[in-house]
């Protein structure tokens, strides 16, 4: 019985790229390569170079290809993003600390806390008197929380940040100075040969333009800001359910399933802060949340 062989396809290629690049930019690879040319260079050429080639090749093709190495190359490249991911939220969680106001950090400790309380109600029910801590809410679990945690707080940030905003922008302002500038333009000869004249409708024109611009941005920063609102109470309510069925249910696959379920209905409120990084500064959304149910984040 003969079996038919995938084909090599382009994406595939590429993908084995990664793997020689870095067999090849190994030290030793390099060093090595380096003197065996230099003394073929040296010696006979047209002999020797030929030889370290292809002896080059075989050395990348035999690692580059071998299934241990590849794994230890993206082992490598996933501890270099988590690294990276998590230098960049540690910045966001500093700013975050520093700028909410005490309320705002109130109310995310009392969830935060609230979490760790009924994970610890759940591990003594399973265990009583054990200490030991139960793997409903262990591992991958926890992560899911501390990944809803995060977006939580900066939501919470998300809101300080949108509210400041429209506290320092007066709406009232902005329309009084478009219906003065649609006066202005009204009055303002339009299709006079006069340049002077052609050029103060212009510049009242751009002016006009410009206010409107900002209406429109301030009104949507308020629809934001109402769905931001909306977004933490809903958030709340689901982190505060799933740490309540880790006590009722001691079924650590399904709370998993649930923790997941949440996080997924969240993308498009990452997509939202995201798009929003304007008014908050914040870094798009990591994957690597910070580990906010195993230490106390408000001091």
């Amino acid at each position: 019985m003969t079996i038919a062989r995938p084909p090599f396809s382009a994406s595939h290629s590429v993908g084995l790229g990664k793997y020689f690049k870095s067999a090849f930019l190994y030290h030793w690879n390099l060093l090595a390569l380096l003197g065996t040319a230099g003394f073929a260079v040296l010696s006979f050429p047209g002999a020797f170079l030929p030889v370290v080639a292809a002896a080059e090749i075989a050395y990348l093709g035999l690692l580059g290809t071998h299934p241990k190495y590849q794994r230890y190359v993206d082992a490598q490249a996933a501890k270099a993003a988590r690294s990276a991911s998590s230098l960049s939220n540690q910045q966001d969680l500093e700013r975050i600390t520093k700028s909410l106001p005490k309320d705002s950090l109130a109310r995310f400790e009392k969830l935060r806390a609230q979490c760790v309380e009924l994970r610890q109600i759940a591990s003594e029910l399973h265990h009583p008197g054990t200490g030991v801590l139960d793997a409903t809410l262990d591992s991958f679990q926890m992560s899911g929380l501390d990944r809803l945690l995060w977006i939580y707080l900066r939501l919470l940030y998300t809101q300080f940040a949108l509210a400041r905003f429209l506290q320092r922008t007066n709406r009232d302002q902005i329309q009084q100075d478009i219906t003065v500038l649609e006066k202005k333009v009204g009055e303002a000869p339009s299709g006079s040969d006069n340049q002077q004249a052609q050029r103060v409708h212009k510049a009242l024109q751009d002016n006009l333009e410009t206010s409107r611009n900002r209406l429109v941005n301030w009104n949507k920063a308020m629809n934001n800001y109402e769905l931001v609102k909306l977004e933490l109470d809903r958030l709340e309510n689901k982190i505060r359910s799933l740490s309540e069925m880790a006590v009722n249910r001691q079924e650590p696959d399904f709370i998993s399933g649930q923790v997941d379920q949440v996080a997924s209905s969240m993308v498009e409120t990452e997509r939202t802060m995201n798009d929003l990084q304007f008014a908050t500064g914040l870094e798009t959304m990591q994957d690597e949340p910070p580990e906010l149910l195993r230490a106390r984040v408000v001091h």
